[in-house]
């Protein structure tokens, strides 16, 4: 069994909720999951500073964590830095690598990076990036879970007013589908969602379980999680994955358990996956 915390757009800076970073760090320190996720928008203007604030606070997560950047880990104003470097401080703070990856005996999770220097709200993944993400996933060719981290959403969740989809996202949903991953983690649009690629892209394939992280940490909540802070729980044994959604109770102090759902895991046989 393996069981993961996933947290997203924390935006250290002006809208950062300190109360509510103690309260992850004190439901890893409580729960002790095998790694935390944190898919994207660790800052809220990429500045120095809020990187070190955020380097802070990963480090006070006393087990493994993976990051991949979002588009508020871009300068927004600052224009040679956005043009020339625009990782340049991401990468001086938490790693070189904006795709990294996490592997033990259970699991093999794979980071995608979907910001890129002018996508000042929107997401992309190319052609290139959809190659190196196909050699990782053959590495898991096994009965391990194959799941998959990108900051930017792969559908359109219901009553999200008018969010786009990132760009190559239909190409994207057909190479995790033939890869056998049976679970997407991403954020950004600052509310909880659950769902799956089928109802979006049918193709008659096992359909790829989708899980949104609302803003964990911020004042930025949206929609019915306004004002709110949200996470995500996840359980995997050999048969099932259980996800339990967490939002931050301000008058106890700490996360409470909003919800659970479980999902049968999908058959583990080898994929046959296609050039892409």
């Amino acid at each position: 069994m393996r069981q993961i915390l996933h947290i997203s757009d924390v935006h250290f800076g002006p809208p950062h909720r300190p109360e509510a970073s103690d309260g992850v760090v004190t439901l890893v320190e409580r729960r002790r999951p095998d790694l935390v996720v944190i898919s994207g928008d660790l800052t809220q203007r990429a500045r120095p500073e809020q990187f070190r604030e955020a380097r802070a606070f990963v480090d006070r997560l006393a087990v493994p964590s993976l990051t991949v950047p979002g588009n508020h880990d871009v300068p927004m104003y600052r224009f040679w830095e956005r043009l020339l470097t625009p990782f340049g401080a991401f990468r001086r703070h938490f790693a070189t690598d904006l795709e990294p990856t996490y592997e033990d005996d259970e699991m093999l999770v794979v980071g995608v990076n979907t910001a890129f220097n002018w996508t000042i709200k929107d997401g992309r993944v190319t052609a290139s990036g959809l190659r190196r993400l196909q050699r990782l996933l053959e590495r898991g060719a096994d009965s391990r879970a194959r799941i998959v981290v990108a900051h930017h959403q792969l559908v359109p969740p219901p009553r999200f007013d008018s969010q786009r989809v990132l760009r190559g996202a239909h190409r994207m949903v057909d190479l995790l589908a033939d890869a056998g991953v049976e679970l997407v983690l991403s954020g950004h649009l600052h509310q909880s969602w659950i769902g799956t690629t089928e109802a979006y892209y049918p193709s008659g394939r096992r359909p790829v379980l989708l899980l949104h992280s609302g803003t964990s940490t911020s004042s930025r909540g949206r929609g019915s999680e306004r004002g709110r802070n949200t996470c995500n729980w996840i359980r995997l044994d050999d048969g099932e994955i259980e996800i339990s959604n967490f939002g931050w109770d301000a008058e106890g102090d700490r996360f409470l358990e909003r919800s659970r759902h479980r999902f049968p895991r999908r058959d583990r046989d080898s994929y046959a996956l296609e050039a892409y």
